[in-house]
């Protein structure tokens, strides 16, 4: 019988291509999630029966044991950008990740890949990335042999990254953005579920690997290399720290007097104090080069996914040419 892995958060960004490609590799799948009745959209990565959406709260002990039951592999892809609810940094980032970890332990599980964040640091001055650190420890107190990976800003189809400020682009003339000289060293998605395969087959010595793709930009450089691609002159607005910290506060307000019915996707306090730190690999970290996979460009796979935040979608190279033509009167 095939191996199987359980994917905590597997239907969402990250999890969703490493379940792919667990699929791919002949593994059954289990994905567990809050809302499997939201992610149905797994199931076509095998054949029937496969790939199988379960129901999973991490911040339950009885609830992560059970879809773990005769788990070969387990990965860890649950993560939050903003606190909502129950749902705090603490208790997903730390919590949740020590709770995976000690019952995989308990269970003999073979192999556990947990996904954190390059500036994961107990010292850091975001709760954010506090919380990644003490989730990792966590994880590597109850597991030794885990395989820890720390991806850089994530790019694909899915983002919420480039796809947000595309989005923002069909709005005004001015692109706000906060940190604009901060650096990041962007990864594509598939690339994490290729390192996360490798760490759940065994086929990488444990420890922690800190994943960026092969260029660093600055925040502006970023987004003028997207408006590049989506053909949109827009003006990059770097907000001064205390206008960023104003909008964000902003944001957190509205957020809370909704009583978090309206959730602020924009930019928050603590995503902010994130910003004032670079997102790139460490000098001496293990990575991809450790793992054996070369890292896409970031220019290669902008342009497939971004299309549909061009004036006229997938038609605008046609639209661009015939307005040449007739501007030379050909």
């Amino acid at each position: 019988m095939s191996k199987l892995v359980t994917i905590y958060g597997g239907s969402g960004f990250v999890g969703r291509y490493i379940a792919r490609r667990m699929a791919k590799e002949g593994w059954r799948v289990r994905v567990a999630v809050r809302r499997p009745n939201e992610a149905m959209h797994v199931k076509p990565y095998g054949v029937p029966g496969q790939v199988e959406p379960v129901f999973c709260n991490v911040r339950d002990d009885t609830s992560v044991a059970a879809v773990m039951q005769g788990a070969d592999a387990v990965v860890n892809c649950v993560g939050v950008l903003n606190e909502l609810g129950k749902n705090t940094f603490g208790a997903i980032h730390a919590e949740g990740a020590g709770r995976i970890a000690r019952i995989a332990a308990q269970e003999g599980v073979d192999s556990l890949v947990h996904i954190s964040a390059i500036g994961a640091d107990p010292n850091a001055a975001s709760a954010y990335s506090r919380t990644k650190a003490a989730g990792e420890a966590a994880v590597l107190e109850h597991f030794p042999s885990a395989v820890i990976l720390r991806p850089s800003v994530i790019f694909g189809a899915e983002d919420g990254f480039f796809n947000r400020f595309a989005g923002m682009t069909r709005l005004s003339p001015v692109l706000p953005i906060a940190a604009g000289e901060t650096r990041f060293q962007p990864v594509f998605v598939d690339d994490v579920a290729k390192a996360a395969v490798k760490g759940a087959s065994g086929e990488v010595e444990p420890g922690v690997y800190e994943l960026g793709g092969p260029e660093v930009k600055t925040f502006r450089a970023l987004m003028a290399q997207m408006l590049e691609v989506i053909h949109r002159r827009r003006i990059i607005l770097s907000l001064p720290g205390f206008m960023a910290y104003l909008v964000a506060l902003g944001f957190d307000i509205l957020q809370k007097a909704s009583f978090q019915l309206i959730e602020n996707k924009m930019l928050t306090r603590d995503q902010l104090k994130s910003l004032k730190s670079d997102n790139v690999v460490a000098d001496g970290a293990r990575g991809f080069v450790d793992l054996g996979i070369s890292p896409v460009a970031l220019g290669s796979v902008l342009p497939d996914y971004l299309w549909k935040f061009r004036p006229s979608g997938q038609y605008d190279e046609m639209t661009s040419s015939a307005r040449n033509l007739r501007k030379n009167g050909t």
